[in-house]
């Protein structure tokens, strides 16, 4: 099916936005794709399905300590992270099943998925100077190996690197703010059959500090990348950040947060920088198709964006604290058109979306 036809039910909703959104604060788009959205901070969780005209989310539950969300299972079911577990809920968001216990009552901050979402990896941090402890896990809920690191951080600032994670296969990737500036990288992977230790704990590497602050990572294609201070930059077999390379698409600017999915053959990743930080009223949201040297095209300008999401079928869905948006990517990088269509906009607080198939 060629791009221009396989679109038109996402152009078909924006046409509509204006007339719909007023009514209901949704428009439709593409056919067959249900959002999952974390609400309310944290404490509710509801769905959206993009084919009907609704006035809101639907069958929504209560959470508590929702922190983020994440797609398992081909779109079949999601993993539903809050500060005291995982949990994995299927497409009407019911039925939760719970990844085995942290042997202390965790406190997960966030959990970051491989590009392949064949794994998961979680991070528990219940003070800012406390450890942190890891767990990775399978896609279907069963434990690799889980390990604590011990943290030294620097007096914070209003612009210290937060930590974020990376997986990809049995390795996980931590990058944190180190003490003398800049950020450190720790890299935690399974031991090999041939190593004499085989008790299940993984090897975990000597933290190594970088001058880049990394500000967020995101796995995409075979590669994990960094958003730094002077652009995207892939990491190396070290889990560091290449200093000398990052990627053209994306200039020399700083970035604050990455995100990565995939749309037929194209490996997609979308960037941005913190509008509360920079001090504009707004910063784009650019999408990377993987392969163009030329500059990202810019997606639309936001503020407060929280979360992106990017479906199988070529759609992203982003996500600020009161509305949701989607483009058509396909459109978006062969064309140049991103008109987007208002999904919703009356959020309140809303922290994570991920897409799923019902």
């Amino acid at each position: 099916m060629s791009s221009s036809r396989r679109s038109l039910p996402f152009l078909g909703a924006v046409l509509a936005a204006g007339l719909l959104s007023a009514c209901t604060g949704i428009v439709e788009t593409s056919p067959g794709a249900r959002l999952a959205v974390l609400n309310a901070g944290g404490t509710s969780l509801g769905y959206l399905n993009t084919d009907a005209v609704q006035g809101g989310l639907q069958g929504a539950v209560a959470v508590e300590g929702g922190v983020d969300l994440a797609t398992l299972s081909g779109g079949r079911a999601l993993a539903l992270t809050r500060a005291a577990g995982i949990e994995q809920r299927d497409v009407n968001l019911e039925n939760p099943q719970a990844f085995p216990g942290f042997t202390a009552v965790p406190c997960l901050t966030q959990t970051a998925q491989s590009a392949a979402r064949d794994r998961l990896l979680t991070l528990s941090q219940c003070t800012a100077n406390g450890p942190q402890t890891l767990a990775l896990y399978r896609a279907d809920r069963s434990l690799v190996w889980t390990t604590t690191l011990s943290v030294t951080p620097p007096i914070p600032t209003t612009d210290t690197p937060p930590t974020r994670l990376a997986v990809r296969g049995d390795t996980g990737v931590v990058a944190r703010a180190a003490l003398g500036g800049g950020s450190e990288v720790v890299v935690v992977s399974a031991r090999s059959l041939s190593d004499p230790i085989q008790d299940g704990t993984p090897l975990v590497g000597v933290p190594q500090p970088t001058s880049l602050s990394i500000r967020d990572l995101a796995p995409s294609g075979d590669l994990i990348y960094a958003a730094t201070d002077t652009g995207v930059r892939p990491l190396l077999a070290t889990g560091l950040p290449d200093e000398q390379n990052a990627v053209a698409a994306f200039g020399s600017a700083r970035v604050d947060r990455l995100w990565a999915g995939v749309s037929g053959t194209r490996t997609l990743l979308a960037a941005w920088r913190d509008n509360a930080l920079s001090g504009n009223g707004t910063e784009p949201l650019r999408l990377w198709d993987g392969t163009r040297t030329t500059a990202a095209p810019t997606v639309a300008y936001f503020a407060d964006l929280r979360d992106v999401t990017l479906d199988l079928s070529g759609n992203l869905y982003a996500l600020s604290a009161t509305t949701l948006t989607g483009y058509d990517t396909v459109l978006g990088l062969n064309q140049n058109t991103w008109s987007g269509a208002l999904l919703l906009n009356t959020l309140n607080d809303a922290r994570s979306v991920t897409w799923l198939v019902p």
